[in-house]
């Protein structure tokens, strides 16, 4: 049973309510006068709909003209090069199949692009990675915008693409919702032998032949990758958002469960349309309530950094102001309650076989640290999250009650023995700007840090000081002009090995960027998404090779050791991309806009101003 709310939980919930009040009804108000105007089909002309069931089967044609039942518009991710959305191949004929046999219809309203950030790690294309969300948002809105459908049903798991559809879909929030994941690949290569080659790879100690092998074997079929970075950290957000299934995320692709978990998402969805026995919109679904549900379980289980940008702007496309304050406050009174890589040794898959999802939520209610005035597509509350769905004989999913201890407690505690009294993040702030820095995945030993700084304007700059031998020594590398505005901000995950190989040798070392880093980052202390961006006049732009800098990640200190006369009275650097990088090239030229338009402001709001 659930505790008495946190006193904090229940402060942060009603500030974010109270400072978002006059553009959460704005955004009510909105999806409301939508539904009233343009209802789902009722508007289009007899032209219109025909267009739009063309090329359905004669069946569907007349479901759909009767106007009588329910239309589903899929938005998927699909393509075979991104290991976590490959088996979303054949789930819109699993989904059609549902619906026709509730006499309903489903259709694939548009497909949205999706960029595998292990393949543009450390390479050109990254600079288009963040951008992608906002693409992938436009991109859903557009497949949604002929209005023909009363529901959505979003296909898609990894880094943007989670993100980027909800954003879209809360364009459409006067219609309900559901997410439907892949699951995660099988265990491999354990990650800690993968960063180990890697970082010997760094150091010369290792040849290419060698981490290919360990790299194929890590990833090595259709799912997520199985460690706990972006990818993961979503399927943990939108479950504590309610728009998926209780206990969906971690499900292997192969698992018989996971197409069963695929068609009840098709019914949960035609029930809360308003043909169906429960209309329950994505309004009601994304609230401050379960904003501040799915902060608290990215803390308690070490989520990624990159949903400090994320959960902030979905928040805000809901009318919901959410700040990093907001978040550093939550982090205080989180309990760290999973150590899955890179803030442990284990994958998703030994996570899973903890407890998983169900014992999280479990001990979170316990604790009184989730808000249980939330809906979500089971009902309301958050009383059927903390349940484990298990597979019938008749191929249905029924969800049992999970009092059962941790099997794995080196991977999941319990909320009176966590892995630490704190969450995962830490907001950064001195005379440098604000940041985040994710202090799960780092040692208390290496969360401190004094040392004078190397200034970088590039990561590959960093990198080839790094292979030459200068770094050496004790070091706070900074790397800055990869803000949004520079550059897309890309992640600097390539940085780590080196950084790490530093680490190993008995330096203090630590990473201060305008950029970003991977969910699959840790080990070494970095304190990221520095704002202002160099680009923008930001502090990094004025220092120096040499410059003293203090990082405290637990006490979320981050300074220059130098009066501020002295910093100020610099002149910025200035940010000059090689040319023979092509800055231009491989897509790059044509999201210029973006970078012109781009901002993190210092409470964390998205990416556009």
């Amino acid at each position: 049973m659930p505790q008495t709310l946190n006193t904090t939980v229940e402060q942060v919930t009603e500030r974010i309510r109270t400072r978002s009040h006059q553009l959460r009804q704005t955004y009510l108000q909105n999806a409301q006068r939508t539904m009233e105007m343009f209802p789902p089909r009722k508007t289009l002309s007899c032209g219109n709909i025909a267009h739009a069931f063309a090329a359905c089967q004669p069946a569907d044609k007349t479901t759909i003209a009767g106007m009588k039942t329910s239309n589903l518009g899929i938005v998927t991710a699909y393509n075979d090069m991104l290991s976590a959305h490959q088996p979303l191949q054949s789930y819109p004929d699993i989904i059609k199949a549902a619906a026709r046999g509730l006499n309903c219809t489903a259709q694939v309203a548009g497909g949205v692009p999706a960029m595998c950030d292990g393949v543009t790690q450390g390479q050109p294309g990254m600079e288009l990675s963040l951008f992608s969300r906002e693409v992938i948002a436009m991109a859903t809105a557009v497949s949604l915008s002929h209005n023909v459908f009363d529901g959505i049903l979003c296909l898609g798991v990894c880094d943007k693409i989670v993100p980027g559809l909800l954003i879209g879909a809360l364009q459409f929030g006067h219609l309900p919702a559901g997410f439907i994941p892949a699951g995660p690949m099988g265990p491999g290569v354990p990650n800690k032998t993968k960063a180990e080659v890697r970082q010997r790879y760094a150091q010369g100690n290792a040849d290419r032949d060698e981490l290919l092998a360990v790299e194929s074997a890590s990833y090595h079929s259709p799912g997520t990758c199985n460690f706990y970075g972006t990818a993961n950290s979503n399927q943990v957000m939108v479950e504590m958002l309610g728009v998926q299934l209780p206990g969906a995320s971690f499900v292997n692709p192969d698992d018989p469960l996971r197409e069963a978990l695929t068609r009840e998402t098709v019914y949960r969805v035609l029930a809360a349309t308003v043909q169906g026995q429960k209309p329950r919109p994505l309004t009601e679904l994304i609230c401050e309530g379960s904003l501040v549900n799915a902060a608290v379980g990215l803390l308690a289980s070490g989520g990624s950094t990159n949903h400090t940008l994320h959960l902030v702007a979905i928040a805000r496309a809901a009318g919901i102001i959410l700040t990093w304050q907001d978040l550093d406050e939550l982090s205080h009174v989180t309990p760290l309650l999973a150590r899955v890589y890179p803030n442990g040794e284990a994958d998703v898959n030994a996570f899973q076989e903890a407890g998983g999802m169900a014992y999280l939520v479990r001990e979170l209610r316990s604790a009184g640290l989730l808000n249980e005035q939330v809906s979500s597509l089971m009902g309301e509350g958050m009383a059927m999250y903390a349940k484990k769905p298990i597979l019938t004989a008749s191929g249905t999913v029924q969800w049992v009650e999970h009092n059962k201890p941790s099997h794995l407690p080196d991977v999941l505690r319990p909320a009176d023995k966590p892995f630490s009294a704190q969450g995962g993040l830490k907001l950064i702030h001195g005379n440098l700007g604000e940041g985040v820095v994710k202090t799960s995945a780092v040692k208390a030993a290496h969360q401190h840090i004094k040392a004078p700084c190397r200034v970088f304007n590039s990561q590959d700059d960093m990198v080839a000081a790094f292979k030459a031998g200068e770094l050496q020594q004790d070091v706070i590398a900074v790397v800055r002009f990869q803000g949004p505005k520079a550059n897309g901000m890309p992640e600097l995950h390539q940085l780590t090995p080196c950084l790490g190989a530093l680490q190993d040798q008995g330096f203090q070392v630590a990473l201060v960027t305008d950029g970003r880093m991977s969910g699959a980052s840790g080990k070494v202390a970095a304190a990221i998404h520095m704002s202002p961006e160099a680009l923008d006049g930001g502090p990094l732009s004025r220092l120096r090779d040499g410059d003293p800098l203090l990082l405290n990640a637990g006490t979320g200190q981050l300074d220059v050791l130098l009066d501020d006369d002295v910093l100020n009275a610099r002149e910025n650097a200035i940010f000059a991309p090689a040319e023979a990088m092509l800055p231009n090239s491989l897509g790059r030229g044509l999201f210029e806009t973006f970078r012109q338009a781009a901002s993190v402001a210092h409470d964390g709001a998205s990416v556009f101003k």
